[in-house]
């Protein structure tokens, strides 16, 4: 802009001045931000909004964060603050506010009566490590009820634990989830998935023994090892016939590790799944793409801890999206399921029958003498794989509107079993949202990235039986070996290659330029 006085120049200021106020105020409440990364992490999601969106009163968040934080903690602080950011703008029915608890004894003792407590932290601080006393809690204040999150050190869940806490103080009418073990050995094995489901629901722990309560809106129920009694049979077909909504984790045979032991199992529950088309299968299912098992080999005279392949916990991550259960799944990890044969011939009972995860097209089924060492000198049948895949989960939605979900993993619901994989638990939380009718926070569970494996150190099939583990895993090695050269050699010479391209784009611009002006 051409200024010729000093009054076109003070012109030209005010109005710089005006319009860079007006933006900022404007952006307060209409902005947009690009986001990238593959998750969305720095985005708000549809899920969070569409529950700030119920809100009818005013809410306040008091975050106590202490100032002087380490500097590994510093990023934390600024995301919170973004993401706030990102929840005000969605209704200004929020406000939050950062206090310092160490500048103010009276807000330190306020602190401690919203239940934020200091924890101790290690920071190297002039060359020395000292111990540190900080506060990174926040408090959600709802009408007359309070949502606490005493420590928050990471990033990662950050939006999900917000959006439950939100979900929490909203939600006037929770579901009641009921957890029914048929088998005692994981009877008492289920603390980690109670304190998961009372988060979001009433929960209650019901006793075998017993009828089923009424008033339970979606049972789970861990898998029978022998037959069922009349009483639970018929409670069962009676809260399905009611056209309420189950999940059944029960595999086919009772496997234990430790001893390399496995039996089919003898139950008429087996009868009950049939009446639903649900044919479960008296095998184990094994899949090249799997988890491991650490072996002790003898070297000398030691013993060595060395990870193998094992068949028998296959690792699923591939879904079908338009299934919103499993949608945004990054992978589960049954152990020993068995197959599950859908039946075709229609009934008055069963509306459809969906799939709901599969293993690999590089699968196997070990029916008879069943032997669970992973060692394929031992166990032959371990690497007899190559057949198509299996169904591992299947839903039945029924005539009536109640839902039987099965998941062919007896010990899926066990803290010490299925429960105790991260992405098992983030599916199981995705199933009781959704059989009971709650899909809020479906997707917002599955945003953060946990595994990204190359598939390229997937073999092929005829690989995979042609050599032995030992072959198999130099092989891998070799590929990783490979990749990581790749890793190293290409950013590096990508840069050079754009310097040289610039150098010599430079030089012909100069020589044009002294052409032009010689």
């Amino acid at each position: 802009m051409l200024i010729k006085n000093k009054n076109s120049f003070f012109v030209f200021l005010g109005s710089l001045v005006f319009g860079l106020i007006l933006l900022n105020l404007t952006a307060r409440d209409i902005f947009h931000r690009f986001d990238l990364t593959d998750n969305k992490m720095f985005s708000l999601s549809n899920s969070s909004k569409s529950i700030v969106e119920k809100l009818d009163d005013r809410l306040t968040i008091k975050v106590y964060f202490s100032d002087n934080l380490p500097n590994e903690l510093g990023n934390t602080r600024r995301y919170l603050q973004d993401i706030l950011e990102e929840y005000r703008a969605v209704s200004k029915d929020i406000n939050f506010y950062f206090y310092d608890p160490e500048s103010d004894s009276e807000l330190e003792e306020q602190a401690r009566k919203d239940g934020i407590q200091p924890v101790q932290m290690q920071s190297l601080e002039n060359d020395q490590m000292v111990v540190k006393k900080v506060y990174l809690g926040m408090v959600l204040l709802y009408e007359d009820k309070k949502e606490t999150l005493p420590v928050i050190q990471t990033t990662a869940g950050l939006e999900y634990m917000i959006s439950t806490k939100l979900k929490s103080l909203i939600n006037l009418d929770k579901k009641t989830i009921g957890l029914l073990s048929l088998s005692e050995d994981v009877e008492s094995k289920n603390e980690n998935l109670s304190a998961q489901l009372r988060e979001h629901y009433n929960f209650r722990n019901l006793q075998k023994n017993n009828s089923i309560p009424d008033n339970i809106d979606v049972l789970l129920i861990s898998g029978a090892t022998d037959t069922l009694d009349s009483t639970i049979y018929n409670g069962i077909t009676n809260f399905l016939n009611s056209g309420k909504k189950l999940l059944l984790a029960q595999s086919g045979v009772s496997t234990d590790l430790q001893t390399q032991q496995a039996t089919p199992i003898q139950s008429n529950i087996f009868e009950l799944l049939k009446k639903y088309r649900l044919n479960l299968q008296k095998n184990l299912v094994l899949d090249g793409k799997c988890g491991k098992v650490t072996v002790q080999v003898r070297q000398g005279p030691f013993l060595i801890p060395y990870p193998m392949d094992y068949p028998f916990f296959p690792i699923i991550d591939t879904f079908d999206d338009t299934l919103l259960i499993v949608s945004d799944l990054e992978m589960v990890r049954p152990l020993f399921p068995s197959e599950i044969q859908i039946d075709t011939l229609d009934n008055n009972l069963v509306k459809n029958v969906t799939p709901l995860f599969t293993s690999s097209n590089n699968s196997g089924i070990m029916e008879m003498n069943l032997n669970l060492s992973p060692d394929p000198q031992q166990n032959p049948f371990i690497n007899m794989l190559g057949q198509k895949s299996k169904v591992l989960a299947a839903t039945s939605k029924l005539s009536n509107g109640g839902e039987l979900l099965l998941v062919s993993d007896s010990k899926f619901l066990s803290d010490d079993a299925g429960m105790s994989v991260n992405e098992n638990m983030i599916f199981l939380m995705n199933v009781v949202d959704y059989l009971a009718g709650d899909q809020d926070l479906i997707s917002l569970r599955s945003r953060e990235v946990t595994s990204r494996p190359l598939n390229i150190l997937q073999l092929d099939p005829a690989d995979e039986q042609r050599y032995s583990q030992d072959e198999k895993d130099r092989m891998k090695d070799k590929i990783k070996k490979r990749w990581k050269f790749a890793n190293m050699v290409l950013p590096s010479a990508l840069i050079i290659g754009f310097g040289v391209f610039r150098l010599r784009r430079e030089k012909n611009e100069a020589e044009v330029l002294k052409q032009i002006y010689d």
